[in-house]
């Protein structure tokens, strides 16, 4: 019995308080409860109660003791304390106790008070609860449980309201929320008080005393999943990497801590992490080799960061393989990693059907990975290696995509140049952007070190500043000395005179006849470039000379080839065959789209025969301008309509305008002179570009297969069909034109070049915005419902963004036509 005997004490004492607090109305009696319920908290050697006494009181009737305070916290004893007995009283119950309990009790209070005085009270509590490093306690007392002394579901419930403080105080203060319960402040100060107690921790473990990180584990995850790794690691990261570099202690603190972290968890942890720190040097000192025995963590850092996800930058790829290279335990799972991109890189479905983004960043991480190899590494690897780049650079330069040849074309060089066949390099041939230098760039290695805090200012030291001034000085001096080290001796040869030369010019053809002349039989480069130059505005002067022979003419010019290497020759050409078009546009057009199916024809030439439709088509629609220069042909028509795999923003513009031409504002006065009205050319002859198109697609020739291996030349043909369905607006045809369109491209709608998907997508766009609201529903009704699931689909499921953004743009047209015409029928019902 006398074991009880402080328990009964205790309890017997609490229950007296509470009594007192209830029903007495006294000062004095009020000031001694509380400062008896404040005495079973003081652990000074003037407390009046024993050890055993306090442990029961924070065991069993602090949560109690803290609950019945927040019950009358109305009450008129309350509000006779004064300011400074209320703070030291009432207050410093919240701050004395075991932290967890008290936070789950303020936390409980601010649920379910509403706004008030006492919400303020307990909003202040909080504060300061915060601000005194009430949180770093709790973590720390946690770390000297070795075994968890209370149930999974309160650690649980505390783990919850520790992450959703800022959560459930915006939720209650609204706009007046306080600033340390901003989720910014409130993570990074949590983040300081898991450091705190990771000091402790560390301190504790050299005196000898054992500590547990479980709690601080799962504080760490939870906080991290619930998407604020970023200011957590931000305080952490720099800290840990700098206590790492030379304490053990601290690296095994740091191992411990994430191996308890659970493994629901795990992932973003180690995400979080890996963006925060400075180097592969870095992240391996704290994580060390938890990839060897957490396989969560494994499939994390060798599968899911390299494979799946592609939103990082390249820093973290640096990072990741370099943390895979830098131990001799992990080398192996770099091998593996290096074989797991080879052949996603290698992958032909992979090239045609995963985002170019990710196609880019795997691209990067095998470059990276063959940069880390050894000698004799490379050498094991040396057969899949080759298999690899013999293989995904067919399936790249294949692609229509222009960035992923070119994707394709500097990883087989680079590839090449680091196994070193037989000292033989590929090198091929493309223009160098920014993509291209940073994959070349991937080879130079680079230390795994973090850098070194630079001088402040950029002030740079004196023993530099004078090395470089000897330098330079030396440099001066060796370039005066001898000023003619580097020119040739060929001083005492007199130049000859050349005074007397006169240039030898030729006259340009003044008739269109003597072009064509010129063009057949003349071997002459000159003629035939100054044939070329003129033949345009010749066309344009005159019209009745160039219908006589525009066939003939443009039969010449498709089938010229550059002999001569003409500067601007293909320029000179399509701008002639457009004036051609133009000025004769039946005859040429029926010449132009028969031959597009012929034998004997190049892919080049195919997409030449689609591109001189296109501007021709783009010209017959525009007004006739009074003056037009004749050198302003192909350049002005190529800007507005480029091939959307060549510049995907164009087709939004396009959509962009036409929606705001369709769309009706209110205004006050003209704000500019209506527009002098002219005839459209393009609509009476529309059909005659459009339809001749649509036959023989599916008849493969001996040289060309539309439906089968020429991607590139469906695509134009598809993007080219859906310019013409986009010029052919209010033309009496249009309505003819959609529906064969869609027939058309029906069924190539899941074809797997994203460049013909593009096509298709213009494509609808296309009769969506050309062909009138009423024919939609009349002549499209058994296609819609199903046109609108599969644009649904695309938009939500397809690999490319482009592909993705059309399909909105398509949806978005569609609700709008097929919204016009139902109120325009509402609207002519009620009038009837």
């Amino acid at each position: 019995m006398d074991s009880l005997a402080p328990h009964t004490e205790v309890r017997v004492a609490v229950a007296q308080c509470f009594r007192t607090l209830s029903t007495s109305t006294e000062p004095e009696d009020i000031i001694s409860s509380l400062q008896t319920l404040h005495s079973f908290l003081d652990e000074g050697p003037e407390s009046r109660s024993t050890p055993d006494q306090r442990a029961e009181f924070s065991r069993a009737h602090f949560t109690r003791t803290l609950q019945f305070l927040l019950s009358n916290i109305q009450a008129d004893w309350l509000l006779g304390l004064s300011a400074a007995q209320r703070t030291d009283l009432w207050d410093g119950l919240f701050l004395r106790g075991p932290p967890e309990q008290a936070l789950l009790v303020l936390m409980e209070g601010i649920s379910e008070l509403k706004a008030s005085t006492s919400l303020d009270l307990l909003i202040s509590i909080t504060e300061r609860f915060l601000l005194s490093g009430r949180l770093a306690v709790l973590l720390w007392s946690s770390c000297l449980q070795t075994a968890p002394s209370d149930s999974p579901q309160l650690r649980e419930t505390l783990l919850a309201r520790i992450v959703a403080l800022p959560d459930l105080t915006a939720n209650r203060l609204h706009l007046k929320n306080k600033p340390c319960f901003c989720p910014q402040q409130y993570f990074t100060l949590l983040a300081s008080e898991m450091l705190t107690a990771l000091e402790r921790t560390c301190q504790a473990l050299k005196d000898g005393t054992d500590c547990s990180l479980i709690f601080v584990a799962q504080t760490l995850g939870k906080v991290c999943v619930q998407g604020h790794s970023g200011p957590v690691f931000a305080v952490m990261a720099p800290r840990l990497s700098v206590c790492t570099r030379s304490d053990m202690v601290w690296q095994r603190v740091c191992w411990k801590l994430l191996q308890n972290v659970p493994q629901r968890w795990m992932e973003s942890v180690l995400t979080g992490l890996v963006q925060a720190v400075r180097g592969p040097d870095a992240f391996g000192r704290i994580v060390g080799n938890l990839v060897l025995t957490n396989k969560k963590a494994q499939y994390v850092v060798t599968h899911k960061l390299l494979l799946l996800q592609y939103k990082y930058e390249t820093q973290i790829l640096r990072t990741v393989l370099g943390y895979l290279a830098a131990d001799r335990e992990r080398r192996p799972l770099l091998l593996q990693v290096l074989r797991a991109l080879s052949q996603a890189w290698a992958n032909p479905s992979a090239v045609r059907h995963t985002p170019l983004e990710q196609q880019l960043y795997v691209s990067k991480a095998l470059l990276l990975s063959v940069n880390l190899l050894r000698d004799a590494e490379l050498q094991e690897l040396r057969s899949e290696l080759l298999q690899c780049m013999l293989g995904g650079m067919q399936s790249h330069l294949d692609s229509s995509v222009v960035r992923i040849r070119h994707m394709g074309m500097v990883v087989g060089e680079c590839l090449s140049a680091r196994m070193d066949l037989n000292n033989t390099k590929l090198k091929f041939e493309y223009d160098q952007d920014e993509e291209t230098l940073e994959l070349l760039s991937l080879m130079t290695p680079i230390s795994g070190e973090e850098p070194e805090e630079e001088p402040e200012n950029g002030v740079t030291s004196p023993q530099e500043t004078s090395g470089k001034t000897t330098q330079n000085a030396s440099s001066q001096n060796k370039s005066q000395s001898d000023p003619g080290s580097d020119l040739d001796s060929d001083d005492e040869f007199s130049p000859y005179d050349m005074s007397a030369d006169q240039e030898m010019t030729k006259e340009s053809p003044r008739y269109l006849r003597d072009c064509l002349e010129t063009l057949i039989s003349s071997e002459d480069s000159v003629r035939v470039e100054l044939s070329l130059r003129v033949a345009e505005a010749l066309v344009r002067k005159n019209v009745f000379a160039a219908r006589e022979i525009s066939v003939q003419l443009t039969k010449v010019l498709l089938h010229t080839e550059d002999k001569y290497s003409i500067r601007g020759f293909l320029s000179l050409r399509q701008t002639t065959m457009v004036a051609l078009a133009v000025t004769n546009c039946i005859p040429v057009t029926q010449y132009l789209t028969t031959e597009f199916y012929s034998m004997n024809y190049g892919l080049r030439q195919r997409l030449d025969i689609l591109e001189v439709l296109a501007l021709a088509a783009q010209e017959l629609s525009k007004p006739i301008s009074e003056e037009r220069s004749p050198s302003v042909g192909v350049s002005s028509c190529t800007d507005l309509t480029p091939y959307p795999g060549d510049n995907p923003v164009h087709w939004r513009q396009v959509v962009e305008r036409r929606i705001q031409s369709k769309t009706k504002r209110l205004t006050k006065g003209a704000t500019q002179p209506p527009a002098k009205a002219t005839p459209n050319r393009y609509a009476p002859v529309a059909g005659h570009f459009f339809f001749p198109l649509l036959s023989n697609y599916d008849k493969p020739q001996v040289t060309f297969d539309l439906l089968g291996g020429d991607h590139l030349v469906l695509g134009r043909l598809i993007h080219t069909l859906g310019l013409f369905m986009h010029l052919a607006v209010n033309a009496p045809v249009a309505a003819q034109m959609g529906r064969a369109l869609l027939d058309f491209v029906w069924a190539v709608r899941y074809h797997v070049d994203q460049m013909v998907r593009r096509g298709v997508l213009f494509a609808v766009c296309s009769v969506f915005l050309s062909m009138p609201s009423q024919n939609l529903l009349v002549d499209l009704n058994e296609q819609l419902f199903e046109t609108r699931t599969w644009l649904a689909d695309v938009a939500e499921g397809d690999p490319d963004e482009d592909c993705r953004n059309l399909a909105i743009q398509s949806l978005v047209l569609l609700d709008k036509s097929l919204k016009k015409q139902l109120q325009d029928q509402q609207a002519l019902g009620m009038e009837t």
